[in-house]
């Protein structure tokens, strides 16, 4: 790592405030019949954010409705208790993946970088399928943002690999002045 990021990432801040949305209509379905919802990958993004010591400040399971999904990033990105939102399912190809849909036109600065590699990393993982995602990040308001596929493998690669090491060092810049 260049001197430059090294001296970038010891003056990011080393606790974030997170909010985490899984996109899941069926979730969400469980939760509004009043079941108890199974959310492995929910579980896994907040357990890792916790034990790196992060806070996560709400915790949210949304129906996979762009207007909906918009809403809930939207609050969070006004939050000023939330320092980065994660967003967990609907980055794939069917008709009801629609999480980039909602979250792209918030976004003031896209990280292309981010699902550039993160599809990198899963295809030496899973093969030619990590084509089908379209995981994606960037910043608004000062803060960072992450659209990563819905399933635990995905989940674990991209908040570990990605996630964690680079959260603090991209909400530092994107908080930066002119």
């Amino acid at each position: 790592m260049s001197e430059t990021s090294l001296r970038h990432k010891a003056e990011a801040p080393t606790r974030l405030n997170f909010a985490v949305i899984v996109c899941s209509s069926s979730r969400y379905r469980e939760l509004k019949a009043g079941r108890k919802v199974d959310d492995p990958s929910g579980d896994l993004i907040v357990q890792a954010l916790q034990k790196s010591g992060h806070t996560v400040i709400s915790r949210a399971v949304v129906p996979d409705d762009t207007a909906v999904i918009e809403k809930t990033v939207g609050d969070a990105l006004l939050s000023g208790e939330i320092d980065a939102v994660i967003t967990c399912g609907g980055t794939g190809i069917t008709p009801t993946d629609v999480t980039i849909e909602a979250v792209q036109p918030l976004l003031e600065k896209e990280l292309p970088g981010f699902g550039e590699i993160f599809r990198n990393l899963s295809f030496k993982e899973t093969g030619s399928a990590a084509m089908l995602t379209r995981a994606i990040a960037g910043v608004a308001g000062g803060k960072a943002v992450f659209c990563i596929p819905g399933s635990p493998q995905a989940v674990a690669l991209a908040v570990e690999k990605l996630i964690l090491p680079e959260a603090p060092h991209i909400v530092k810049h994107s908080r930066e002045q002119q």
